[in-house]
């Protein structure tokens, strides 16, 4: 128990991290209790490393150096050690100095920092990764300055901190490099961070995916279990590597389990293992984890099932100690098609064909559906290059796999299944990076219980309604679709087309009606159909090719969707499905076919020399042998118009995010905004009780103060609790005035009477005030303000709010029934940018209300968009304003009006090291514990 003079140990400090070779650490700081392990530490340390710390020989702690280098105030004194395998493999310390660099308290903000590192862990990325924790425990405390001494022989510790990216001062002095750097993060030193991240957690997934050696633990002796099902499947596959079986309850003697060498433990294996798959009862997990961590091994699989929350955060807990990441629990395996890997880890001894779709499930079960339904659009369509069913996704996320796929080059598209989001923040910024180089396409399950976490997970329940999740994932780039089948779909076309350069879509078939029933389906997608080519039921294999060359080669088409039916002459069969494909994939391959090219000018994928200037898709009915033949010439076929245009049109979309986010827009400066002056003000309100997430309403001046700050006017009310005190704000306002009531039951709702407008005289306003209290009640319940009048124009609404899974997302619709009837509501992530808030305006199907409907005058959607930007600041600049509800905001032909604003502020929970919320995704590196 900690006496009262005792620091309080902060446990928020804690994290695991993934270093450079993919290895993960545990970091915290030091406590008294490691002094044992503190001088293990130094005891593995070389001379040359000792004299690098302390500038001279060093060859051992001395008791007083042990006890200061473990007793912190966490203030003025900080340390913090990585750990692996319960030893320190390295430790970083800071001291609070004074200008004269002699020890001191706030509010100095300077302090000086040094490192160790144990010599058999140098160069996987420890310094950094402790750098960057060491730095947010300080800024957290007060320190904005670092200053180091490094020996100019010391190069690498010199590279740790001038690759970290924050701005320094660098000097040689008594025979030292003397660096001083800031320690707030810059862009440069997020880049930096991430990149690093991108690094390291890329590489964890790929020691997974390409181990050299695996062993099976929980092998049968006997035919049957999930053990014996994936040794089959490494044997099945290929596999490249040497494969072990570990059975604890193998008899004396027994030398082999289905040819393979078993052993009765992990221990056993005469070589480094690289890869675990864990198929043994729930209980007996732990026991096999310590058996891996000790032996070295690099990576788990976990296919056992049945654990409880507590269990599974205890098993990452122990996995990570060691230094290993785990797949699972309750996992479905993992496969890697690489020639030069061949690995087959699943419970499915079938492995799909190689190609370049990447395929990320937490169900088995869907990973089983979407692996027959690539695997059934034949050999060259639906190929896959890797796939990871995480099943709970304890530790390896979608998010682990999307670094790894980001940068791989054997995977154009990527398919995923997703249940939950451990981190949405983070996943829409590695989807938008990943999204500009490759197709991104989501199903997203548990889409109507606030994504319900899977079993195990404490994922954060988010309240973001569906609509506002797909919102967001179309921002980052990601291709949202609602089933497994469309998941497929769209994944073949993406993975065997290239991208189409613009909307229109050219039809031609052998059936009239087949051609109008995709017409159709492109209308109703919003695709520009062009008129349909009917080749009638009568042609050839060479009539198609003919219409199609002629097709591609219009310029004004951007994709072509073939229909075809069965031919009428039964002498036609197989090797005229054949010869239709070859048709087909001969008029890809004619001049006139790259006459005029789509984005990429060729397949999305390394495919064949020859390649489609524009994405072709084959709708035919039962045509016998047709999938087949097409699949080989990497030509997407579908039963359905539908299916088929749905993809093409998902395609379309993705293609145009794709040249929208070569300019991305940028968040405009403000010179009239008054940052300090709105955190003044917020300090003042705020509730006292930090911590809290009870959010507190402002007051209508307060919340006018606020926006004021930012450059949002909000139009003045005077309060008019009796009928004389209306007639003299009116007089004050000036006429015509608005009488409203703000009661909450009644705001924003004129079709109850709480709105009276236009109202131009003292008598007027007089026969108002008394017809509402008659209608509507007591004056004391209604609350009734009045308002100057605004000019006339269109109704918005405008509003950002803040989830406690996704952070702060700026919406906008027209107010009333537009939005909260029909949901015609446009969502953006905060910051927002002009680009953003140009599409946000232009994003929902009432937009034409906007520009002109009708014969209306067009309004100042300028002025609109400025608004959605300083809200967005606003949010942005203040993570403690939750919520800012702006309705009505009438849009005239010049300017705006804001009639009615509510803001709520809270005191949001923030990661160390930062102003931040946790949502925000901009700390230290660390792993998610769920």
């Amino acid at each position: 128990m900690r006496t009262p003079s005792e620091p309080a140990y902060p446990a928020h400090w804690e994290a695991d991290v993934v270093l450079r070779d993919g290895g993960t650490a545990r970091v915290r700081p030091i406590t008294p209790d490691d002094a044992e392990r503190l001088v293990r530490f130094y005891e593995q340390v070389s001379d040359q490393s000792k004299y690098y710390r302390f500038f001279a020989p060093y060859p051992r702690l001395s008791d007083r150096d042990v006890r200061r280098f473990t007793h912190h105030d966490y203030v003025d004194r900080v340390g913090l050690a990585a750990i692996v395998g319960g030893e320190f493999i390295a430790t970083v310390r800071y001291d609070r100095i004074d200008s004269s660099g002699r020890p001191a308290s706030l509010p100095a903000d300077e302090a000086e920092v040094a490192f160790l590192v144990r010599d058999d862990h140098q160069g996987r990325g420890v310094g950094s990764a402790l750098l960057e924790h060491i730095a947010a425990c300080a800024r957290e405390r007060g320190v904005r300055r670092f200053v180091a001494e490094v020996l100019p022989a010391n190069t690498k510790m010199v590279k740790v901190f001038t690759d970290a990216g924050y701005s320094q001062k660098r000097s040689f002095e008594d025979g030292a490099v003397h660096l001083t750097f800031g320690i707030e993060p810059t862009e440069q030193s997020l880049a930096v961070m991430r990149a690093r991240e991108q690094r390291a957690e890329a590489r964890s997934v790929q020691r997974l995916l390409s181990p050299g050696v695996v062993a099976v633990i929980g092998a049968s002796r006997n035919p049957g279990g999930a053990g014996r099902t994936v040794l089959e499947s490494l044997r099945t596959a290929g596999f490249t590597g040497r494969v072990h079986a570990v059975n604890r309850a193998l008899e004396e003697g027994r030398a082999e389990i289905d040819s393979v060498p078993a052993h009765r433990s992990v221990r056993d294996i005469p070589e480094p293992v690289d890869l675990a798959v864990v198929a043994v009862p729930a209980r007996e997990v732990p026991g096999v984890v310590a058996e891996c961590g000790e032996r070295g091994v690099q990576g788990l699989v976990v296919l056992s099932a049945d654990f409880g929350r507590d269990a599974q955060r205890e098993l990452v807990r122990q996995a990570r100690s060691y230094g290993m990441r785990i797949i699972g629990p309750n996992a479905f395996g993992l496969i890697n098609t690489a020639p030069d890997v061949r690995l087959n880890a699943t419970l499915s001894p079938e492995t799909p064909e190689r190609g370049r779709i990447g395929l990320f499930t937490q169900s088995g079960a869907i990973g089983i559906a979407v692996l027959a339904g690539l695997h059934r659009r034949g050999r060259g369509a639906g190929g896959v290059s890797t796939f990871v069913s995480a099943g709970n996704r304890a530790d390896v996320s979608g998010n682990d796999v999307l670094q790894y796929w980001d940068d791989d080059p054997d995977t154009d598209v990527v398919l995923m299944y997703l249940e939950s989001f451990g981190n949405p923040r983070k996943f829409n910024r590695l989807a938008r990076r990943t999204a500009a180089r490759k197709p991104i396409v989501v199903v997203k399950g548990a889409r109507h219980n606030a994504s319900a976490p899977p079993p195990g997970h404490a994922v954060p329940a988010g309240r973001t309604p569906d609509a506002t999740v797909s919102s967001l994932l179309r921002q980052a780039g990601v291709i949202r679709v609602d089933t497994v089948t469309e998941l497929v779909d769209a994944g073949v076309l993406l993975a065997t087309q290239p991208l189409p350069a613009g909307p229109r879509v050219g039809i031609l078939g052998n059936a009239e009606s087949l051609c109008l029933l995709t017409y159709d389906a492109c209308l109703a997608r919003g695709l520009r159909p062009q008129p349909v080519t009917d080749l009638t039921t009568e042609a050839t294999p060479e009539d198609f090719r003919r219409a199609l060359a002629a097709t591609l080669a219009d310029p004004a088409t951007d994709a072509v969707v073939v229909t075809a039916i069965p031919w009428v002459d039964a002498s036609h069969g197989p090797k005229d499905a054949a010869l239709l494909a070859e048709s087909l994939a001969q008029a890809l391959r004619e001049p006139a076919g790259g006459a005029s090219g789509g984005e990429d000018g060729g397949r999305n994928g390394a495919g064949a020399a020859s390649a489609p200037a524009k994405p072709v898709a084959v709708v035919h009915l039962a045509i016998e042998g047709l999938d087949a033949a097409l699949a080989e010439h990497r030509l997407p076929a579908y039963p359905a118009p539908e299916r088929a245009v749905g993809a093409l049109s998902e395609a379309v979309r993705y293609a145009q995010w794709r040249r929208d986010a070569a300019e991305p827009g940028r968040v405009p400066e403000y010179d009239d905004i008054d940052e300090a002056a709105a955190a003044a003000l917020l300090t003042r309100v705020r509730e006292p009780d930090r911590g809290t997430l009870r959010s507190t309403p402002l007051s209508g001046g307060e919340a006018a103060e606020l926006l004021g700050h930012y450059g949002v006017p909000v139009q003045p009310v005077l309060p008019a609790p009796d009928a004389r005190a209306a007639r003299a704000a009116a007089k004050r306002l000036g006429y015509p005035v608005a009488l409203k009531t703000t009661a909450p039951h009644l705001r924003h709702r004129p079709d109850l009477g709480g709105v009276r407008l236009d109202i131009g005289s003292e008598a007027g306003l007089r026969r108002a005030y008394a017809r509402m209290t008659e209608q509507l009640g007591d004056p004391a319940e209604l609350r009734p303000v009045v308002q100057a009048m605004a000019p006339r124009g269109v109704d918005t609404a405008v509003k950002a709010t803040v989830d406690p899974a996704i952070g702060a997302v700026l919406s906008f619709g027209l107010a009333g029934p537009p939005s909260e009837l029909l949901g015609d509501v446009a969502h953006r992530l905060v910051p927002v940018t002009d680009r953003d808030a140009a599409e946000l305006v232009r994003s929902i199907r009432s937009a034409p209300v906007l520009f002109g409907w009708r014969g209306a005058q067009p309004v100042d959607t300028a002025a609109l968009e400025e608004l959605l930007l300083r809200v967005s600041r606003l949010v942005e600049d203040h993570p403690e304003v939750v919520s800012v509800d702006l309705e009505p905001v009438v849009v005239a032909a010049r300017g705006l009006t804001v009639l009615d604003a509510a803001v709520r502020v809270a005191e949001p929970p923030a990661p160390f090291g930062t102003a931040h919320p946790a949502w925000a995704d901009l700390g230290p590196r660390r792993l998610p514990a769920y």
